[in-house]
């Protein structure tokens, strides 16, 4: 056997860095999209022995087959500049399942081993030329895998037994737990939390109330295998699946909400997000008319100086993102008390979103400054068992006055002064 010249032997150390010279990066995606009000691509996991599991729902018009594929990347991170595989998921292995609402649903398997703790999944199935860069909520997403997702090995499901694709049911909407493997027995806790809403973005952190350390457990019970699940009232509860020796025991913290969330019906649901535009004495004065209902809309009707398509117009904007935020942002709480859903409902939805190596969102609003210059707000994930996908607000003082101007322009805005037409595109919003 010949040695090898040191000439190729070298050649062969700088081959690989000269091959990734010419791999392109991949473009640094801006997450907005995916915080649009709009129907989203719903993913959810579930452990089956060295596989993973994917749920997927697509939103109605959706659209499989020739042109429009199935396609997954693995990334080591948000801001990685390569991926660590990237698949395409035959149409064989997808299970299309059409629903009555036009929806389809979709289940695939993965090597669990391909996906270590922390990487992050995208999906896409929109067609094979849209932008990589372009986060079009009904056709992609991205799904960060935690060591509880990787090894859960049960998926919540509706009453058809369906996946839920959600991490809330509502108060008295019966629901399912599906276990790979034999059914166990499921352990439910409901624990006393008062839902606070978040304070406003100048808050000094160090005044900010510490969450207790100890939820207390307002009562608990155990149900057998396979049997529905149904709560009466809204609150915080956590299923643990197995358990008495079982080897895959985990758990799951679910939000049960009122009957219509995310939406808002009751007039306290109405009266209670007008904490971040109002004093506590204007809400109680709400709360103590007798028909609270209609003085909410006496509430914007007077901010409109009159203005019928303008108050309404503000309604249908404020209450729409409230609703919004409870959809995107559901945690332990509702979404519009979340940090997130703070700004999402005073601000509007972020017109740009990065996400960094070390899981900080950060929202940039182009003209959000007082002089009309941009500004920029950073989110730091703090996952509980309770809220894996919670996100805390870095809370500064420079934003108190262009938090006070943003609710100045809820309070009176300029068409009830000039007597401009309500804009109707969203982007003027």
């Amino acid at each position: 056997m010949h040695p090898i010249p040191r000439f190729w032997r070298r050649l062969g150390w700088l081959l690989p860095l000269l091959c990734a010279a010419f791999i392109p990066l991949a473009p640094r995606p801006d997450y907005a999209g995916l915080y649009r009000d709009a129907p989203h691509l719903d993913v959810d996991t579930r452990r089956e022995g060295d596989s993973l599991r994917l749920y997927l729902r697509l939103p109605a018009p959706a659209r499989l087959g020739p042109g429009h594929a199935l396609r997954l990347t693995a990334w080591p991170s948000y801001e990685a500049k390569y991926p660590l595989w990237q698949d395409s998921i035959p149409r064989r292995r997808q299970h299309p399942r059409p629903t009555a609402d036009g929806s389809v649903r979709l289940s695939f398997c993965i090597a669990a081993a391909r996906v270590p703790a922390g990487a992050i999944l995208e999906l896409r199935t929109g067609p094979a030329e849209a932008k990589d860069d372009y986060q079009e909520p009904t056709t992609t997403a991205w799904l960060r895998l935690t060591d509880a997702q990787l090894t859960r090995p049960f998926v919540l499901t509706d009453s058809a037994g369906l996946p839920l694709l959600r991490r809330y049911v509502r108060a008295g909407e019966t629901f399912g737990v599906d276990c790979f493997g034999l059914y166990q027995p499921i352990h439910w806790k409901r624990y006393a939390v008062t839902p606070t809403p978040a304070l406003p973005p100048m808050t000094n952190a160090a005044a900010m109330p510490a969450g207790p350390r100890v939820l207390p457990v307002l009562d608990s019970a155990q149900t057998r295998p396979g049997e529905p699940l149904r709560f009466a009232g809204p609150g915080l509860y956590a299923l643990r699946v197995g358990g008495n020796g079982a080897p895959l025991s985990r758990t799951l913290a679910v939000l049960v909400a009122a009957n219509t969330y995310p939406a808002l019906t009751t007039a306290a649901e109405l009266i209670e997000p007008l904490r971040y535009l109002t004093t506590s004495k204007e809400r109680q004065k709400l709360t103590d008319a007798p028909d609270p209902k209609r003085a909410v809309d006496k509430f914007w009707l007077d901010i409109a100086q009159g203005n019928q398509a303008l108050g309404k117009d503000l309604i249908k904007r404020y209450y729409g993102r409230v609703t919004a935020a409870n959809r995107l942002f559901a945690a332990h709480k509702a979404g519009w008390l979340t940090d997130r859903g703070l700004l999402y409902v005073v601000l509007g939805a972020p017109p740009s979103v990065r996400r960094l190596f070390n899981g900080e969102e950060r929202w940039f609003y182009p003209d959000g400054s007082l002089g009309g210059g941009p500004i920029t707000y950073t989110f730091r994930p703090r996952p509980s068992t309770f809220a894996p996908d919670y996100y805390e607000l870095v809370r500064r003082p420079e934003y108190e006055l262009l938090w006070y101007a943003a609710v100045e322009k809820w309070r009176t805005p300029p068409t009830a002064l000039t007597g401009q037409n309500v804009p109707t595109d969203p982007r003027d919003r």
